[in-house]
């Protein structure tokens, strides 16, 4: 593990957390589930490139869908 993988998936993984609460505070499943997901990420990529881009559309999609 690289430090650049380190340093996005503690990055990825705390946005997760901000998404994974504001979800659960105000019952919205999308920011949830992206959040949950942004936190389990980091865990199974290796992979620096896969992990920046993974992590980009999750943050983003809770922008794009506003259930």
């Amino acid at each position: 593990m690289s430090a650049a993988a380190l340093f996005w998936g503690v990055a990825f993984s705390s946005l997760g957390m901000g998404f994974f609460l504001y979800g659960r505070k105000q019952s919205a499943l999308v920011p949830l589930v992206c959040g949950l997901a942004l936190m389990i990420v980091p865990y199974l990529l290796g992979n620096t490139l896969a992990l920046v881009l993974v992590g980009m559309a999750l943050t983003v999609i809770p922008w794009f869908l506003r259930i």
